[in-house]
């Protein structure tokens, strides 16, 4: 099968993440971190690496300044949300750490603190969540039960609040209802730092993407046509071209047949915090790695190159991150030869 990516790869800026995110300047406020730009520190390099597997970031930061600047650094990782329709492979669903995140500075390992909200409809649910003891990772099992032992009152205010739905559903033994998470985690990962006067300093991410998808391609309508508003945000998001269009067409048609088909895989990176720092980006450098041969790939970009068998890579300098990045994936369900 063939690879394939947008004739015209329009980046406006460059994915998660729901996908990966950059450093950035915070201050701390009640109710959260609250991100402030930085005039006197600038993000020399970045090198982000984003594969199904693994998120890489390796940053260079200078202060050219004659002080010394301590502040604190924050780390926005990708929005994780509950529901039905979730695809998400993560080592521990339940864990406050989902993502095994780490971070190094200057070679040396740094502990960070980690902050988490949850949101249903964009408002702040976290506080009742702990109150009735629903744990906040809302793809784990331990929160689904929880949920599901809450009494039938605050599992009505909840469902019409959209913070949880009813799971119904008959498994050979009459119908069931059961209360499934649907609220949106969102976590930060912060710590205090010092930029020394005069000197460079090197910060590295190493964590797991928060992976989306669907069991099939589902940019199409009904009638297997680029139409819709979901093929239109798929456009904006994905800047998905004609070749995506026919890959999703003969997907489609080979699973109606019982034949090998494309699935979905969506990362997000959170890019926009790089404009936080001094100046654009000088030197900025992504890597995607699709996977398998045989999946599709589809993000926008200028200047992408096919850099290996599964690779593809943008540089630029003087870059200046206006939107954040989203990553399609079609994963093939051909099994390798």
């Amino acid at each position: 099968m063939r690879h394939t990516l947008p004739a015209s790869l329009a980046f406006a800026c460059l994915l998660a993440a729901p996908v990966f995110a950059n450093d950035t300047m915070a201050e701390l406020k009640t109710g959260g971190l609250s991100y402030v730009q930085s005039l006197e520190v600038a993000m020399e390099e970045e090198d982000l690496f984003i594969s199904q597997q693994e998120i890489r970031v390796d940053y260079v930061f200078s202060n050219e300044t004659d002080k010394d600047i301590e502040t604190v650094v924050a780390f926005p990782m990708p929005d994780i949300s509950g529901g039905p329709d979730q695809n998400i492979a993560l080592d521990d669903m339940d864990g406050d750490n989902m993502l095994g995140f780490s971070v190094m500075q200057d070679g040396k390992p740094i502990t960070p603190t980690l902050q988490q909200r949850a949101y249903a409809n964009e408002i702040d649910v976290t506080d009742e969540l702990k109150a009735k003891g629903v744990p906040l990772p809302p793809l784990g099992q331990t929160a689904a039960e929880a949920a599901d032992r809450l009494d039938e009152a605050t599992k009505r205010d909840w469902i019409a609040r959209g913070i949880v739905m009813d799971d119904s559903y008959d498994a050979g033994k009459g119908w069931e209802h059961h209360a499934l998470p649907l609220w949106t985690l969102r976590s930060v990962y912060w710590w205090k730092t010092v930029f020394p006067a005069n000197s460079r300093v090197k910060v590295s991410h190493r964590y797991k993407p928060s992976v989306g998808g669907t069991v099939a391609t589902t940019y199409l309508d009904e009638n297997n046509q680029p139409k819709g508003e979901r093929y239109e945000d798929y456009v904006r998001r994905f800047c998905i071209d004609d070749a995506m269009v026919r890959a999703a067409r003969k997907s489609n048609e080979a699973m109606a047949a019982g034949k090998a088909y494309f699935t979905e895989n969506w990362i997000s990176y959170v890019l926009r915090t790089g404009a936080n720092w001094n100046g654009p980006i000088k030197r900025f450098k992504l890597t995607v790695d699709k996977g398998k041969k045989e999946n599709l790939v589809s993000f926008c970009g200028n200047g992408v190159r096919k850099t290996g068998p599964t690779t593809f890579e943008m540089t630029a300098e003087d870059f200046f991150p206006e939107k954040d990045l989203d990553i399609l994936i079609l994963v093939s369900t051909q099994p390798a030869p």
